[in-house]
């Protein structure tokens, strides 16, 4: 424990960030719905985030080079708790697209910042330490932080001005807590082309997974409010999905580091898709039914990603996995993009169940892929398969964070 204890004020302030970012994407899809804006108006914000937070991702080892760790995460701090201001005070579709823009960028470049710190600052021997905790505040924080908007309201400027006030406090733990300032990290050398050939299906997984995962985040609430939900029931509703989809990934990856991963992949997603059915057909407005299979459809869509790069990195050479990881996760950052806009088009015309028609279509695409690969390549021998990670999709350094034993971390790794 004392090997962690100069890293909690950075795990602290991802844990304010965390809770803070999981919030806003909640609230924005509820204050959009009560100030009267379009479906296809949420799911362009969200479209906008996404957009936002590729470009962070790809500009953010640029920004620190430049100014260093402490002044870059001070300057994105600001930017993203002026903007939360600016979302209650300007209440127009056109300025929340450009703030949900400006606020995934900042993200983007804040989640890096403090994982390219922690990876600085943990030895090998803590490294799975470390990783346990950052991905209990992941879940723990964002879970919690949504039942913020139940106690003060979703209309009003207070819940703005609490959110505004947590972006803020993050910079506390960070100014104060480590008076060190790393070396910033080697900009990730991406090559997307290298990384599909390694692993088609992992990465159309990828694609597939931030697709359905981001119009889930950004219109689930949309999809609860219109079904008839109290604030309350929204937010749990949105919770209890995260919540499943944290606690099952170990049991699947465990699974798969057994079996053919691909196999798994065709379960877990047959099981995504027939419970996003099971919404539409089953669920009703009937808030129980609802939660319960919420749930059962976090157990099974969150874990998609992580279980589609475990899958790409059995196809990689040893010290490919923060290269492999990288790219993943702008192949997710691309079906992000287009998700909550195409969803929430979808949703406009043919109502709020059509967000989870959406996503099952998605799935049937993805298990048409996976069956056509598991025909067109041989599976990876057990004893080449390397060790299931859960991957937070927070950053692209995140898997230097995470990398495996054997994986190097130098200039040409990432």
């Amino acid at each position: 424990m004392s090997s962690i204890r100069p890293l909690i004020p950075l795990l602290l302030a991802a844990g304010i960030l965390l809770g803070g970012n999981g919030l806003q994407s909640t609230l924005i899809a509820l204050r959009s719905a009560q100030e009267g804006f379009s479906a296809s108006d949420i799911g362009l914000m969200g479209t906008f985030y996404f957009a936002g937070f590729l470009l962070g991702c790809l500009a953010i080892t640029r920004i620190m080079k430049a100014v260093g760790h402490i002044r870059a995460f001070s300057a994105l701090a600001a930017i993203a708790s002026v903007g939360t201001l600016l979302l209650v005070l300007v209440l127009d579709p056109v300025m929340w697209c450009a703030v949900r823009f400006a606020g995934g960028f900042c993200f983007a470049g804040l989640f890096t910042i403090v994982e390219s710190w922690l990876n600085s600052g943990v030895t090998n021997k803590d490294r799975a330490r470390v990783l346990a905790v950052y991905r209990m505040v992941d879940t723990g924080s964002v879970t919690s932080a949504q039942f913020l908007i139940p106690v003060f309201g979703a209309g009003g400027f207070t819940i703005f001005a609490i959110m505004s006030i947590m972006i803020t406090l993050s910079l506390v733990p960070v100014s104060l807590g480590d008076r060190s300032n790393p070396t910033p990290p080697e900009e990730v050398k991406l090559d997307l082309a290298r990384v599909w050939r390694i692993s088609p299906l992992g990465c159309f997984g990828c694609i597939a997974v931030g697709v359905t995962n981001s119009a889930f985040r950004t219109l689930s609430p949309v999809y609860a409010e219109q079904i008839g939900m109290s604030v309350a029931d929204v937010v749990t509703f949105v919770s209890v999905g995260i919540f499943g989809g944290a606690i099952i990934q170990y049991p699947l990856g465990y699974l798969s580091d057994r079996w053919d991963r691909r196999r798994v992949l065709l379960l877990t997603t047959c099981c995504a898709m027939l419970s996003a059915l099971a919404l539409v057909f089953i669920a009703g407005s009937n808030p129980l039914l609802n939660f319960i299979i919420i749930f059962i459809f976090g157990c099974f869509a969150m874990p998609l990603y992580s279980l589609s790069a475990a899958h790409s990195n059995d196809r990689a050479d040893t010290g490919e996995f923060v290269l492999i990881n990288a790219a993943l996760m702008l192949f997710y950052s691309f079906g992000a993009i287009g998700g909550p806009f195409a969803a929430s088009t979808v949703m406009q015309y043919f109502g709020p169940s059509a967000l989870f028609v959406f996503s099952a279509t998605v799935y049937a695409i993805f298990i048409a892929v996976i069956l056509y690969r598991m025909q067109a390549r041989s599976g990876v021998p057990v004893g080449k398969r390397g060790r299931f990670i859960a991957l937070l999709r927070t950053s692209t350094v995140f898997a230097r964070l995470a990398r495996r034993n054997g994986d190097s971390d130098g200039p040409g790794s990432a």
